[in-house]
């Protein structure tokens, strides 16, 4: 589903702050790989998300989504065929939308737009039932504007609205960073059940060591703009933090001095 050859991208080539960001990445996802990616600061996990996103072009390298190129294609383009949640629960909404106005933007995304603006009582009953789903009673509030939610309640609606139409790709960048510690793992497990629901690939980039270990099929950790480990399976499911953090010392012989939250 998505396949990444020989990465590198440099911000700032040829002055003293020049930043080699990724260096020479290459990575391989199956359909229905769910990667939880860790690293340092600095080590290249939200540039590397960027890179599929199309926020900038990589100096050199390919990104191929579902047998596409993708590689020169213009963001807005690309989106077609990504769903994104960031880390600010106040970005991928509308505030002074509606819940279901928002959902009705997400729902209708790649359709021909009117100058008529009607949300069908078909969708209307559609939006009720995934909302439900997330059991946190959105959907006896279809009508309120989305800016009088909490942080909680706005992710899982951002990531409903990312899954949606069930894109190629779903990525999640440090989504549950900004959330309280017991809305955090409530977002978490919202997020597995759509992704699980429709089996979407995923990269959920994450400082959480925890959360990288017990979430998802595969874990990818990166280093200055380097893969270093990429686990999955039974070397995946036995990991431990304590053991995560001495593969990391091994593949790239420094001490791991970070973010266990």
């Amino acid at each position: 589903m998505l396949r990444i050859e020989h990465l590198n991208k440099t911000f700032d080539l040829g002055t003293p702050i020049a930043n080699h960001a990724l260096r020479d990445v290459s990575l391989s996802l199956a359909p229905g790989d769910y990667v939880t990616l860790v690293g340092g600061n600095g080590a290249g996990k939200s540039t590397l998300l960027n890179a599929v996103a199309g926020s900038f072009l990589p100096d050199t390298g390919t990104i191929n989504i579902d047998g596409i190129d993708v590689t020169k294609m213009h963001d807005y383009k690309r989106a077609q065929f990504l769903g994104r949640v960031f880390q600010d629960p106040l970005m991928g909404t509308a505030s002074d939308m509606g819940i279901e106005e928002n959902l009705a933007l997400a729902f209708r995304r790649g359709k021909p737009r009117t100058l008529r603006w009607h949300i069908t009582s078909g969708e209307r009953k559609l939006y009720r039932e995934k909302l439900a789903a997330l059991e946190l009673g959105l959907e006896n509030r279809l009508t309120d504007k989305v800016g009088q939610l909490s942080g909680g309640q706005r992710q899982a609606l951002t990531l409903l609205m990312a899954t949606i139409k069930q894109p190629k790709l779903l990525l999640l960048d440090e989504h549950t960073a900004a959330l309280d510690p017991k809305t955090a793992p409530k977002v978490l497990e919202i997020g597995d059940k759509l992704i699980a629901e429709h089996a979407l690939t995923t990269i959920m980039v994450t400082h959480n060591m925890y959360d990288a270990i017990n979430h998802g099929n595969r874990l990818i950790m990166m280093s200055g703009g380097q893969i270093i480990l990429d686990l999955s399976g039974q070397e995946k499911a036995s990991l431990t933090v304590e053991s995560l953090i001495s593969k990391f010392s091994e593949a790239s012989g420094k001490k791991f001095q970070e973010f266990i939250n």
